[in-house]
């Protein structure tokens, strides 16, 4: 059955449908200028196609809250949670098909940025059998995925960027359908935007937005200045889901309207019998305001933690398995790990796409209930990667270095590690590639940038020999590696004569 959605009316007075399937199965990009009337395309867009499929909305401004009110989507405020508790929100709302607005009012940049990036990965990580039909709606895409650089850390952008591509060119086969507005297509990722067989451009004045979407359109240059000419609500449209050639539509009306309404003008008050004295008296006393607290020191919060841990007396269940018994499945998960980490890339694969790997071969060996959760499975890939044995993840002189890890992002980790035990060992130092490899990525300046953020973490400093070799020493552990050549590929196994 064809579900068609009416989203306003042509020109010549016509309904303007836009087909539900075609639109799941091709994606739409959504362009105008701020005021352009991209929120509400959007909002009559979610409103026409509530009752047929589940959706997700994107929202950095709390702009689609209400459509909680008429419409029963559960409102996820993003400041509330971490980043692991939306990726399970995410997971969870598939498994139970239930619309949600994600608002990320009140984030910066880069928490929005991450936050958005966890819920898309729930999203897109649910299992095959749980693979519905969804629109999830991104609303200021570019925020999500820049075509540059912006102030946000590298770490932040790459995961944004993966969550955007991941729903744009590979989402159709988990049933997502990828729905982005943005201001400027020259802000927007080319290789998100590019995904998109459907369009609807709005009202833009600036020459190389409007020869991009003319472009898009399929029309002449000479035709792109129509796009100055379009009112508030007037879009240009095309796409399989749409029309086959370009079509004006005006967007029709919403039942729903958004929580902060564009500012009106209105008349100005009276005029204050002194407004020298009301305007300029002097601030009320410091004491009335919060004070600001000094930044937190957070190696100083972990050693406390770690220092109170001993006075919790954990509970204890009965154990009935053997010691042995607990060492020989050990070691089949230790084996097994490292089967998985021996295929040729798999230093370059997704974290949940090892894991699954990692199950399966668990199960196949009898495992059962001893396979790790995904937490473990995480602390295990990062010792492994940083080439960590049992015997030395379980020394007391280590843990110093698992607490100091653990400041870190959990993917620069492993990388610290693999540098701490080299510092330990007193091993030349890894070179980028090696870096590199453990931070799962083939980018040389990336295992060069990695360094550069653990030192302004405060703890390593890299030096140079004369040589241009490279030393890494541990802040307070006073642990050094042995010169090493940044350009060498692998971390040797034992120093070499030359270090010595």
């Amino acid at each position: 059955m064809t579900v068609a959605i009416e989203m306003g009316q042509t020109t010549a007075g016509a309904a303007a449908a836009m087909d539900l399937e075609e639109l799941l199965a091709t994606r739409l990009l959504v362009q105008g200028n701020s005021g352009s009337g991209k929120s509400h395309l959007l909002r009559r867009l979610l409103e026409q196609s509530a009752p047929w499929v589940q959706q997700a909305v994107i929202d950095p401004e709390g702009d689609f809250v209400t459509l909680a009110e008429r419409f029963g989507h559960l409102v996820i405020e993003a400041e509330d949670h971490t980043e692991r508790g939306l990726q399970v929100a995410g997971e969870r709302a598939r498994l139970h098909r239930v619309s949600t607005v994600l608002n990320l009012e009140g984030l910066d940049a880069e928490n929005q940025m991450r936050r958005a990036a966890a819920f898309l990965g729930g999203l897109f990580d649910v299992d095959r059998d749980h693979w519905y039909p969804m629109l999830v709606v991104v609303d200021e895409a570019q925020l999500f995925a820049p075509a540059v650089a912006g102030e946000v850390s590298d770490e932040a952008r790459k995961l944004s960027l993966g969550a955007m591509t991941n729903l744009m060119c590979r989402g159709r086969k988990r049933g997502l359908a990828g729905i982005i507005a943005t201001q400027r297509l020259a802000k927007l990722a080319k290789n998100v935007a590019a995904e998109a067989s459907n369009f609807l451009m709005g009202r833009t004045f600036l020459d190389i937005d409007m020869a991009r979407a003319a472009d898009l359109l399929g029309m002449e240059r000479r035709q792109a200045e129509a796009f100055r000419d379009l009112e508030r609500g007037q879009f240009m449209a095309l796409g399989p889901a749409l029309s086959r050639r370009p079509l004006r539509l005006n967007i029709g009306p919403t039942d729903t309207h958004a929580r902060n309404s564009t500012p009106r003008l209105m008349p100005m008050p009276e005029a204050l019998e002194d407004m020298r004295a009301v305007i300029l008296a002097a601030p009320p006393p410091d004491a009335s305001r919060p004070q600001r607290r000094p930044a937190p020191d957070l190696l100083e919060q972990l050693r406390a933690a770690k220092a109170a841990a001993p006075e919790i007396e954990p509970v204890v269940a009965e154990v009935t398995v053997s010691a042995e018994e607990v060492a020989e499945r050990r070691e089949r998960v230790d084996r097994t790990l490292r089967a998985v980490l021996a295929a040729p890339d798999a230093g370059f694969r997704a974290i949940g796409v090892l894991y699954q790997e990692f199950v399966v071969r668990c199960r196949i060996e009898g495992l059962g209930a001893a396979v790790p959760d995904l937490n473990d499975f995480r602390r295990m890939l990062t010792h492994a990667r940083a080439g960590l044995g049992a015997d030395i993840a379980d020394d007391d002189a280590w843990q110093e270095v698992t607490l100091r890890a653990s400041i870190l992002p959990d993917d620069m980790q492993g990388v610290f590690m693999m540098i701490a035990r080299a510092a330990k060992e007193a091993w030349p130092c890894p070179g980028d590639a090696a870096i590199a490899r453990a931070y799962g990525s083939h980018s040389l300046r990336r295992a060069q940038r990695l360094l550069g953020y653990m030192e302004e973490q405060g703890l390593i400093v890299c030096q140079l020999d004369g040589a241009g070799r490279r030393i890494v020493t541990l802040v307070e552990l006073a642990w050094a590696t042995a010169p090493g050549d940044p350009n060498a590929d692998d971390i040797p196994a034992e120093p070499s004569a030359a270090s010595v």
